[in-house]
This record gives C-alpha cells, sequence and structure tokens, in this order.
C-alpha cells in the first residue's frame, strides 16, 4: 500500500504510482510469491500470501503458549521468550503454559515469570504419558534403537525423545492445565522469531475456521518411519467417515494416498485449535497409532503424526501459512521475502528456506492456490 505522507499527491500521480506499486509487487521475482487481491466475501480462502495487516484483532482468543522443556532449558528458553514477547505478546498477553516430565526448579519458574506481564503455569506431565507402555517389547525397541545407532538415524537411539514424541502427538493436549484454552502457539528452547507481528494469530485463526498454523514443512526422514503409512491406511479404510471429503491429501501424497511422500509441517512450531486434537477422529487416531507401537519400535515423529492428521481430517482452507513469522529452529528458517514485510523483519531473506529442495512449502503454495482457482471457477460457474 502507498504510505500516508504520499496522499498528499492528487489525480494521475496517484494512480500512477499506485498501478506502479502493484505491477512491482506481482513481478518482483525477490518477493517470493505472487500477489492477489480478495473481497472479503472470499476471506476464508486468502492465499498463502495474503498479508494480514487489514486484519483487526477483536476481543481476545481463549489461547496460550505451549512450552516443552526441562530445568536445563531455562537460558536457551528465556531469550527465546524475550524475542516472542518484543515481537508480539507484549501487546496481547497471552499466558505461557510450561510442561515437565520433572518439576520445575523456583530458578526455572522465577527467571520466566518475570519476563512477561502475562499468566506463567507449571504442570508436571502424568507418568503414563511420559513412559512405555507394558504392551511394548523393550527388547525389540533397543535393538531397533541399536541398528538406527549404526545407522546414523537422527535420535536413532534415544529413548527420550521417543518420549517427546509420543507425548506430543497424543498427550500434550490432555494436560489439565490446558483445559480452558481452545488454542495454542507451540514455543520451544532455542527457537528465534524475526519478525514484529502487528495481528492476533489466534484471532485470525477463530475468526477464519482455520484448525492448523504453521511457518516451515519439509521432507520426514524415511528411516524413522517405514511402516507409518501403512498404519494410515490401515485406519482409513477402518474408519472412511473421519475422512475430509475436501481434504489435503495431495500435499501428503503424489499418487492419491496409495504412498506417501514424507511431507510434513514441521511441528516445533504450530498454532493450533486444541479441539482438533481432542476431536474423536484424532482420538481414535492416536490410539490407533499408539498400538502399533511405531513411536517406539521405530522413530515416528510428531510432526509426521500431526500433519498427516491435519491432512486427513480437516478442510483445505483450515490449514494456514502464516508467513508473516519469521521462525528460525536450527538448521531451518522462514524468512519472510516480501518487501513489505521485510520492514518488519530482521532476518535475511537470502537464508529462506521455503524455496530450497528439501521443502515442501512452495509445493503446499502451489496447491493452495490451485485450490483457490478451482473453487472461484465453480462458484462463476453456479
Amino acid at each position: 500500500m502507498l504510505r500516508r505522507n504520499n496522499l498528499k499527491y492528487l489525480g494521475l500521480a496517484v494512480v500512477t504510482l499506485f498501478i506502479f506499486h502493484l505491477v512491482l509487487t506481482v513481478t518482483n521475482p525477490k518477493s517470493g510469491y505472487s500477489r492477489f487481491e480478495f473481497s472479503d466475501s472470499n476471506k476464508e480462502d486468502l492465499p498463502i500470501n495474503k498479508e494480514h495487516k487489514i486484519y483487526h484483532q477483536i476481543g481476545k482468543a481463549k489461547a496460550a503458549f505451549v512450552v516443552l522443556a526441562r530445568n536445563s532449558d531455562l537460558h536457551s528458553f528465556r531469550a527465546t521468550m524475550r524475542q516472542l514477547e518484543d515481537r508480539f505478546n507484549h501487546k496481547y498477553n497471552y499466558p505461557y503454559v510450561f510442561l515437565n516430565d520433572e518439576p520445575f526448579t523456583e530458578e526455572f519458574k522465577q527467571l520466566t515469570s518475570v519476563m512477561t506481564k502475562a499468566k506463567t503455569e507449571y504442570g508436571l506431565i502424568p507418568k503414563e504419558h511420559w513412559s512405555v507402555p507394558d504392551s511394548i517389547d523393550m527388547e525389540r525397541v533397543l535393538r531397533n534403537m541399536a541398528k538406527m545407532r549404526e545407522e546414523d538415524v537422527i535420535y536413532g537411539d534415544s529413548l527420550p525423545y521417543r518420549h517427546m514424541c509420543r507425548f506430543e502427538s497424543g498427550f500434550f493436549y490432555r494436560h489439565s492445565l490446558l483445559d480452558k484454552y481452545d488454542y495454542y502457539w507451540r514455543v520451544e528452547p532455542d527457537v528465534q522469531f524475526y519478525c514484529d507481528l502487528d495481528f492476533d494469530p489466534f484471532m485470525y485463526m477463530q475468526d477464519h475456521d482455520i484448525k492448523y498454523g504453521f511457518t516451515i514443512s519439509l521432507y520426514e526422514y524415511p528411516k524413522t518411519i517405514p511402516t507409518l503409512w501403512d498404519a494410515v491406511k490401515e485406519f482409513s479404510e477402518k474408519y472412511p467417515e473421519f475422512i475430509e471429503k475436501e481434504n489435503l491429501m495431495e500435499f501428503i501424497s503424489n499418487d492419491g494416498g496409495q504412498s506417501y511422500n514424507l511431507c510434513h509441517f514441521w511441528s516445533n512450531f504450530e498454532i493450533g485449535d486444541l479441539n482438533l486434537w481432542r476431536s474423536k477422529a484424532y482420538t481414535e487416531f492416536f490410539s490407533f497409532l499408539d498400538k502399533k507401537g511405531g513411536f517406539f519400535y521405530e522413530r515416528w515423529g510428531d510432526a509426521p503424526v500431526h500433519s498427516i492428521a491435519a491432512a486427513l481430517f480437516l478442510k483445505r482452507h483450515q490449514v494456514h501459512f502464516f508467513n508473516e513469522i519469521g521462525y528460525r529452529h536450527e538448521p531451518f528458517m522462514h524468512c519472510p521475502t516480501g518487501n513489505d514485510l521485510q520492514l518488519k523483519c530482521h532476518c535475511n531473506p537470502n537464508d529462506n528456506f521455503d524455496f530450497q529442495g528439501y521443502s515442501c512449502t512452495l509445493r503446499y503454495i502451489e496447491l493452495k492456490e490451485k485450490w483457490f482457482t478451482e473453487k472461484n471457477n465453480t462458484k462463476m460457474i453456479n
């Protein structure tokens, strides 16, 4: 948009500048995305690149930041928390819910609570949510872990990592501290936020029927999930009533669901609707997967589990790419490449992961714009 101080120019000058600006925005290859504008009636289908500056927050959502951390993560998380407060939360004061499989120390509580004006709560994870089920054959687990170590599978020989993946997949949203919330923003220690955020993502999701938001997507390491897709297909055949007809199957499969293309949303950043995970569809889905034992025998991650569920159980418009949120979790970074967004950021767009070969974000963008065009064409025909 034109800056306000340009409004003093009248007539042809205003029109000329406005058209010139639009041409630059659409044709600039450095912007990363093409530009479109839509009427209010189509807001539920806003394309990936649509900025939220036109959206005004009304009210406040029942939402919280959810942080899975250990006491040893204190100082790495404080750095992250400082950025999150500076970039966004000092204006909204959403609460923090900290979860740990051990009691938090008084030092952890004190040094995190003083960094925000918002409420902070500290919860202990129930043992049954962070332990190996009795049905799991630990000898088999240990054999498979040893094999993964030999094959240099990342976290392949880590039992705590398996606990984390299983907890994030099926239990974090069941913690009693989250009962009063509808939305969550997952935040991890030692991540970075690069951009000032001048809208409320929670309210945006609430008002536009969005259930899952991400910033980075990529391919999963196949050796961690060799039988996951077989389990997904078995579940889909057993419970066809849970599969959304207008789903995102094209994002996670290149052949209509016969195989998994490994694309997933990187779940160390998530802004989501807790009621998605509380739903009967997801409850049955997680229970089905958990009984397969893949969280321990293999190394099923919460990222592909969440992503596959979102792709199968949600409508296309209910998954959203938050392009405005500059974010880094080593070794990958999402840095908005558009000039307008760069005015609010301090990351290098040349280091943006979105269009690198191992990213799935370009695939998502192209599919989203394809679906948008198809829907609009259908409306015109009808």
